[in-house]
């Protein structure tokens, strides 16, 4: 799935320098704690650390939860959404997706959009 994330970016257009990945959640919250990101993509379903305490343990690190984090899962429930927005997600998009659905959430979160 990271596969296929990472070539949807890369059809979206939308200009990347670099891009991080991480296997679980545990291995990604130490990424963030030593590299500078502008924004998060994560699924609600994931090993060692679900979503949902991932997303909790950004938003509870005063020097993490400025970054923008967007849930891609499977999990299209209305419950889904509202859980992970109340947590202190800032965008949600449920897979399957067409490349300009993520790419138009990214800009909506980010603040940025093509001319």
């Amino acid at each position: 799935m990271r596969r296929f994330i990472r070539r949807t970016l890369e059809l979206t257009g939308l200009d990347m320098d670099r891009l991080l990945e991480a296997a679980n959640g545990k291995e990604a919250l130490e990424i963030l704690r030593r590299e500078r990101v502008d924004l998060v993509l994560t699924d609600i379903n994931m090993p060692s650390m679900n979503g949902e305490e991932f997303v909790a343990e950004v938003e509870a690190d005063a020097n993490l939860r400025s970054i923008p984090v967007v849930v891609v899962s499977t999990d299209s429930t209305q419950q889904a959404v509202r859980r992970m927005i109340q947590l202190g997600a800032r965008g949600y998009v449920a897979k399957p997706f067409e490349p300009e659905i993520l790419r138009e959430e990214l800009e909506r979160v980010l603040g940025v959009g093509h001319e």
